[in-house]
């Protein structure tokens, strides 16, 4: 789409030129459009931006992580928030920081850690920016025990519509449409978080293979397991498979002590593999280390950010570079399980690399293609675990050049409206669109059946969701879209995504 310049304010002509012109994407790489991008540095900039915005409004940007097109506005504005990057004020006692929105997680770490503190919740990637992780409530592999990012909130600070600077607070109906909300309340200038503390910059992890779907779901659910729910007889061998394995979980809290027995937990599934192997996974348990259980050496320096390299930090192999068929993406998989241990324990690892998808290079090895891919991430709750299992089945004889794809547990909910964690599973598969014309039909069978089982997509990652599907997933989606109008009766906020799906 072109983009008229002549249409924006006059304030606006301050902060582009030629070069702002810009076609942008996802970190799918798919559905480029053109918008004007600004890179305000300071919040007064940032105002005069969205002043200047025109009839195609503005949207905030961060790191591009989102797979989707929820930062993207197609003839209208981008504000990258990269700029606004300071950290402005640390309690290293209290374990609470002050920064702009633009600075990143890996920004955090850098400085946090050797202080000894951490980010409570940390996604599969550092390359996101707090703005990004409050506007799209991101989670990690210890949900059930920290919730998600905006639980550690204290305050923010957005810019709304009409040009005031608000503090929202926690327990607020702006709060709440915030967290989660994509971006289309305002443009979070700054927040205020709430730290954890750790004794070293290690994660103590241990590694098990499990032989198919209903193993790990049982280990999953088995006793002491993060997340597990408690008194609900979880794990008591009871089960007949994934439904009745899992059935057994509790909706939300989790077990008692369950946080400090291994409060970080992922599982990367083969979703290539069939029959009596569908679901077989590597699943991966993870503590921050004591320093204890340091060696001597380590021990000097336990809070290094970057320490010594290790091999359990070595990434997994990564297929040749183009784009990638069925039989290598198969070979990969089968390779990567192969190669896998048993089970293993005590293992240390430097703390990014926990949780790291398996081949982390894949993406920038261009094995996906020029298309780009999909990334396919739904929740479903407890109980509906065959739902989850009928999805995988489907995925694995679908033929799909599939990477492992991410299993993890949801604790209870946060507050946003528009949040995606549920309590219950979430799957996320990156699916190639190269050659895969029948994709978009594929996926909407796949929403069809989240959508029965109750549960929902994640509009962060999301680039193709049908809109009627919507409000199924999302239940308190009319009160956000009424607070936003309330907010923002011109759509000054817009997105690509919000137009997709009229929020």
């Amino acid at each position: 789409m072109s983009v008229d310049t002549a249409e924006h304010g006059s304030h606006a002509h301050d902060y582009y030129d030629d070069d702002s012109v810009v076609s942008l994407t996802g970190r799918g790489g798919t559905a480029p459009t053109t918008a004007l991008r600004f890179g305000p540095r300071s919040p007064d900039e940032v105002c005069a931006a969205v002043r200047g915005s025109g009839a195609r409004g503005a949207i905030a940007r961060g790191l591009g992580r989102s797979c989707g097109d929820a930062a993207q506005n197609a003839g209208g504005s981008v504000l990258d928030m990269t700029g606004l990057d300071r950290i402005r004020a640390l309690d290293a006692n209290a374990g609470v920081v002050v920064c702009e929105a633009g600075v990143s997680l890996r920004r955090l770490m850098e400085v946090l850690l050797p202080l000894g503190w951490y980010p409570p919740v940390a996604p599969g990637s550092a390359r996101t920016t707090v703005g990004g992780a409050i506007a799209a409530d991101v989670h990690g592999g210890n949900h059930p025990a920290a919730g998600s990012f905006t639980r550690h909130v204290s305050s923010l600070e957005l810019l709304t519509a009409d040009g005031e600077r608000r503090t929202a607070l926690p327990g607020t109906r702006l709060f709440d449409a915030t967290a989660g909300g994509l971006g289309l309340t305002g443009v979070i200038l700054s927040a205020t978080l709430r730290l954890r503390r750790v004794g070293t910059s290690l994660m103590r992890v241990d590694t098990e293979r499990a032989a198919d779907l209903d193993d790990l779901l049982g280990r999953l659910t088995e006793p002491g397991a993060a997340g597990a729910g408690a008194g609900t007889g979880a794990g008591t061998g009871t089960g007949t498979g994934a439904s009745a394995g899992a059935s057994a979980a509790a909706a939300g809290a989790p077990a008692a002590g369950a946080e400090h027995a291994a409060p970080y937990t992922v599982a990367w599934i083969d979703l290539m593999a069939r029959g009596t192997a569908l679901g077989r996974s590597v699943l991966l348990r993870g503590e921050h280390a004591p320093l204890s259980a340091l060696p001597a050496r380590a021990r000097r320096r336990p809070l290094t950010h970057r320490p010594p390299w290790s091999p359990a930090d070595a990434p997994a192999p990564v297929p040749p570079a183009g784009p990638v068929g069925r039989a290598a993406a198969a070979l990969f998989n089968e390779v990567w399980y192969r190669t896998a241990p048993r089970a293993r324990t005590g293992e240390l690892r430097h703390l990014p690399a926990f949780g790291r998808a398996p081949g982390g290079t894949v993406r920038r090895s261009g094995i996906y293609g020029r298309d780009g891919f999909v990334r396919y991430q739904f929740a479903v709750g407890y109980g509906q675990e065959e739902a989850l299992r009928r999805i995988v089945e489907r995925v694995a004889h679908r033929g799909c050049p599939v990477f492992p794809a991410e299993l993890t547990r949801f604790g209870a909910g946060g507050p946003g409206w528009l949040s995606f964690p549920t309590p219950g599973w979430t799957l996320a598969m990156e699916l190639p669109v190269a050659g895969r014309s029948g994709l978009a039909p594929f996926l909407d069978e796949l929403d069809e059946e989240v959508a029965a089982a109750g549960g929902r997509v994640c509009l962060a990652q999301d680039s193709r969701l049908r809109p009627e599907a919507l409000a199924a997933m999302y239940p308190r989606l009319a009160e956000f879209r009424a607070l936003r109008a309330e907010l923002d009766p011109r759509a000054v906020f817009t997105s690509d995504l919000s137009r997709r799906l009229s929020l």
